[in-house]
């Protein structure tokens, strides 16, 4: 088998028939098996495992010694041709040697065993994987997991880092993560630049049931299964259900709530949240008044149609943004007012009839009002001019270049001008193309070609300029930039948005608490706060109320948590 499979990432004997090739059956499925050498070649760059592929039922059973003929192949799973391939024999010729044999020791990962590497993904394949070049497995990740492909592996101390996700999968490390990277000051694990934590470990659901857990929950003995690929990601096909220890993530609250003194302005993607869902929108009440605090300004992504996705009604999300004021109001909480600009119907991304959108809500007894301008529609782009030797919008709310090709099939980027003590204060809420069609972090082409950081970085310098344009009328003018931008603090269309304007706001926050989301077990900032220098300079605190993203899918009400920052204004 470790001939087969070779000290590369592509079989030398692919397209060969190849005969009498021994081991024992460690796992079976509906199509297929996988089976190991008993006698490991002692080069831990050659995986001693392989699956068998019979695209029916196999008769053998675990601990069957077999005799395997058949062709190698390098078959590509998952539907992506940015995937890695899988090594298996096809057209097998199979028959059982004897019955009942002891199955090899699985093989550590992490103490006592083999250590993953804890920052580098790859390091040599200088573009492309496509080739059968040989490799060092404790040098990046690739290499690690590949030359443990089909094998039995075992992870010790496994704590969780992604919790269970609609495909039922979990991501663990394991030795409770104490050989790992940065971690967060709540269990998970953060990206950083260079650091994509290909420590990281994802349990799969195909063979056996995995249980409902959240970031910082314990296994209670070791998880044992078999290194396979697919969708992107190599994954540990679990063989026995795994039991897990509750580690006591409780929901966080916001340290201030709303005082005279200081404005507090935050960010929330709702998840296609609209008035046909009264439970969802009873929670999201709750958590304005009991976990957020009521801020006085909330930007809101992902406001359906009040219909949601059923097609019935014009693109309207009056009922919706009621509903929710009157929510927050039967839970002892403020009056709020909201801010909306409906979408062109089905022309900018989301749930097909939809229609998601951005908008606020603005708490009444603080003060706040709407600066006063034409109120702005769709397709109608808003301008700045010049009056009095300050900025003003020519409509509020208004849509910032809403035919600029960067926004097409994507949410146009919505400003509002409140009245704060007498001063405006500019808001921008935005909701940037998804990263959704980027390539794998584990996949063949290294790095990863991102195809929708192009589109976000175009959004980017739209919204930038508008600023900067608001900005050169007056350079103390008071401006928010917030949203679900689908990006990293560190990208380029950050970078850009940012420029020598705007200070990120999850910038001033520990390493350790930068993020708002978690993606296959990475926890990394996708919403931000970005302001401008005269508001920066009252920052008084910065905070992500961390609600949901670290807890399994079932109990989420979003997928994305919530920057929230308090300015001392007075």
């Amino acid at each position: 088998i470790a001939m087969i499979q070779g000290a590369a990432h592509l079989s030398p004997m692919r397209g060969q028939t190849v005969a009498d090739v021994v081991g024992v059956v460690t796992v079976v499925k509906s199509d297929g098996f996988w089976f190991q050498s008993l006698k490991a070649d002692e080069n831990p760059a050659t995986s001693e495992g392989i699956f068998v592929f019979t695209d029916w039922v196999p008769s053998v059973k675990v601990g069957d010694a077999v005799n395997v003929s058949g062709r190698v192949e390098e078959i590509m799973p998952g539907g992506n041709t940015a995937n890695l391939s899988r090594t298996q024999i096809m057209d097998a010729h199979i028959s059982v040697l004897s019955s009942g044999n002891p199955l090899p020791v699985p093989v550590i990962i992490g103490a006592d065993g083999r250590m993953p590497p804890t920052e580098v993904i790859d390091d040599d394949s200088n573009g492309i994987l496509s080739k059968n070049r040989l490799f060092v497995p404790e040098s990046d990740g690739l290499d690690f997991y590949e030359s443990l492909e089909g094998m039995l592996v075992q992870v010790n101390q496994a704590v969780v880092v992604g919790p269970t996700n609609p495909y039922k999968e979990i991501v663990v490390l394991g030795d409770l993560g104490m050989h790992t990277s940065l971690r967060t000051s709540r269990g998970g694990i953060v990206i950083r630049e260079n650091d994509f934590n290909p420590e990281r470990i994802i349990l799969d659901d195909l063979l056996v049931a995995l249980p409902f857990v959240k970031v910082g929950d314990m296994a209670a003995g070791p998880v044992i299964g078999v290194m396979d690929y697919d969708y992107g990601n190599f994954k540990l096909l679990v063989i026995q259900t795994p039991q897990f220890v509750d580690g006591g993530l409780a929901r966080e609250r916001a340290d201030t709530e709303s005082d005279p003194g200081h404005l507090r302005i935050a960010s929330y993607n709702v998840e296609n949240l609209s008035a046909s869902q009264p439970q969802r929108i009873s929670t999201l009440a709750e958590q304005i008044v009991n976990h957020m605090g009521s801020p006085d300004i909330i930007g809101l992504q992902e406001i359906m149609d009040n219909d949601g996705e059923q097609g019935n009604e014009t693109a309207s999300a009056d009922q919706t943004y009621r509903a929710i004021i009157d929510g927050i109001e039967a839970r002892g909480g403020p009056e709020y007012a909201y801010v909306n600009i409906d979408p062109i119907q089905d022309a900018e991304g989301g749930i097909p009839l939809g229609n998601i959108r951005l908008g606020f809500l603005y708490r009444l007894d603080r003060g706040l009002q709407l600066a006063p301008a034409p109120h702005g529609d769709a397709r109608t782009a808003v301008e700045i001019r010049k009056r009095d030797g300050k900025p003003e919008l020519t409509l509020n709310p208004g849509r910032i270049d809403p035919a600029h090709p960067a926004f097409f099939g994507s949410r146009r980027s919505l400003v509002v001008a409140f009245l704060y003590q007498g001063r405006p204060l500019f808001v921008v809420n935005n909701h940037f193309v998804s990263k959704g069609v980027d390539q794998p972090l584990f996949g063949e082409f290294q790095p990863p070609f991102l195809e929708s950081e192009a589109q976000r970085i175009r959004q980017a310098e739209v919204v930038h300029d508008f600023v900067a344009d608001i900005l050169k009328i007056d350079p103390q003018s008071r401006v928010v930039v917030l949203g679900d931008l689908n990006d990293f603090q560190f990208s380029p269309p950050l970078a850009v948005l940012e420029g020598r304007i705007l200070s990120n706001l999850i910038k001033t926050l520990p390493a350790g608490e930068q993020y708002t989301y978690v993606y296959e077990g990475n926890s990394q900032a996708m919403d931000h706060l970005l302001v401008s220098d005269a508001l920066f300079e009252n920052l008084v605190a910065m905070d992500v109320i961390h609600l949901n993203a670290e807890f399994d899918y079932t109990v989420q009400f979003s997928d994305h948590d919530i920057p929230l920052a308090t300015f001392d204004l007075d």
